[in-house]
């Protein structure tokens, strides 16, 4: 058994990797340009949403609380009459992405946590790399990709779109693995 702590320089060292390479797959490969449709009558709906004064959030539309209100005939034609769907608000004024690049880099090294616990907790040290590939790599796979279906299946994101940033998570967990094996400690 390997602590965590002990496999601290895999863990940011995977995180640093994952994190140049996401960069290099959204802002080179453009794959995922196609992810999001634009809006017909975009400048009307933006102006719309504007004068709503909608704060920045999540919101689904048509909205009720309880099943009792889903099944009142008020609801049922709003869901009928459409559209319906889940809408995000973002905060008004430029567009920075500092926080958020800030916020990925936080969530690779938690994938990595989890990695380095699932792999230290499996294998000894002088463990097979191949053997270490598999735990880190299996375990990061979890963490990059495999609730990301749940955005097609609950709020109606399209498939090839999740797919693609589940084919990311993939790789991802492949470079998170080997940075693992490469670094595991010694018997």
């Amino acid at each position: 058994m390997i602590s965590v702590v002990s496999l601290w320089l895999p863990i940011l060292l995977s995180a640093v990797v994952v994190f140049i390479l996401s960069s290099v797959i959204h802002m080179f490969l453009k794959y995922h340009n196609s992810d999001y449709n634009k809006l017909s009558r975009e400048d009307k709906v933006m102006d719309d949403l504007r004068k709503a004064g909608i704060p920045a959030g999540d919101y689904m539309f048509p909205y009720c609380t309880e099943n009792k209100e889903r099944n009142s005939k008020e609801f049922q034609d709003k869901m009928k009459s459409g559209p319906s769907g889940v809408l995000t608000i973002f905060q008004g004024g430029a567009f920075s992405m500092g926080p958020s690049l800030a916020q990925w880099f936080i969530y690779c090294l938690i994938v990595g946590i989890f990695a380095a616990y699932i792999a230290g907790r499996a294998l000894e040290p002088g463990a097979h790399y191949l053997s270490v590939f598999r735990f880190a790599g299996a375990t990061a796979f979890v963490g990059y990709s495999l609730a990301l279906m749940q955005n097609s299946i609950w709020y109606k994101k399209s498939w090839s779109a999740t797919l693609k940033s589940m084919f990311d998570g993939l790789i991802y967990a492949l470079f998170t693995a080997g940075v693992f094996g490469w670094l595991w400690p010694a018997a």
